[in-house]
């Protein structure tokens, strides 16, 4: 296999012209979003350069204790990226959220890096932050459907909810219907990937490995223990967000007190 080949920045930046299309798409059906494009591939330009310059410094000094530091970083603006997603208040449900992406990402990494792939140092940048960052990034949109989905159903049913409250039902047990729909609801889309893939899909991460110079067999064996591990971790976060949610939105009273933003 060869190795990866090279993209200068100039064949870079002539191939992102083909944002040309959606601009054209969105002036030609007046989607009015021109400005939210312009300002997304702005940003994602600039901050996966500036994530790039740091990675780099963060490889070639491959400390443990600021590689842990950085998943901490990852974690935080991970939590409130989910909660700013739903348009929640942060005082109310950050903790639960956080507390679910944590106790998810926490022995699946101990796993990976423990006991699966024992790196050298255990910490090491090149396995724990690509690692870390891919179960968060496809946990994030999960969560945010889980979440609109429990809030919603608690404004568009809020009568059976206060109905079993009225027939003597505990809170939670009023709200058990609403969380597992939003559970049911989070967790289609990954089923519905995990049972085309390799037939319709192929992941980004086995294609990176085989673009890179990996053997194809290798590059599958990662692509199954992240799609895995992406699985368990987005059922574990999103349940225990979801319950402690609930647990910290409602009332001594047994009403929820937060409401979803409809714009």
């Amino acid at each position: 296999m060869g190795s990866t080949i090279d993209i200068s920045w100039i064949q870079l930046a002539l191939f992102m012209s083909v944002l040309l299309i959606p601009l054209l798409i969105n002036h030609r059906f007046e989607l009015r979003l021109g400005r939210e494009i312009s300002i997304a591939v702005a940003r994602m330009t600039l901050q996966l350069i500036l994530v790039g310059l740091y990675l780099e410094f963060l490889f070639n000094l491959n400390s443990p204790l600021l590689n842990l530091l950085w998943l901490a970083i990852m974690l935080l603006i991970g939590a409130s990226a989910i909660i700013g997603g739903v348009k929640l208040p942060k005082r109310v449900l950050y903790l639960p959220v956080l507390s679910g992406l944590m106790i998810a990402i926490t022995p699946l990494m101990f796993i990976l890096l423990f006991i699966l792939l024992k790196p050298e140092p255990i910490f090491s940048a090149q396995y724990t932050i690509p690692l870390a960052g891919m179960l968060l990034g496809n946990c994030l949109s999960g969560n945010i459907v889980a979440l609109q989905r429990l809030f919603s159903a608690f404004e568009e049913k809020r009568m059976e909810y206060e109905g079993v409250l009225a027939l003597g039902g505990r809170p939670y047990q009023a709200a058990y219907p609403f969380v597992q729909s939003a559970l049911k609801q989070s967790l289609a889309p990954i089923l519905a990937s995990m049972t085309t893939t390799g037939l319709v899909t192929l992941p980004g991460m086995m294609t990176g490995q085989i673009l890179g110079g990996s053997d194809p067999m290798i590059a599958i064996k990662y692509q199954l223990v992240i799609l895995v591990a992406i699985f368990v971790m987005l059922s574990v976060s999103v349940t225990i967000s979801l319950v402690l949610s609930v647990r910290a939105s409602i009332e001594t009273t047994g009403f929820i007190k937060i409401h979803i933003n409809k714009k």
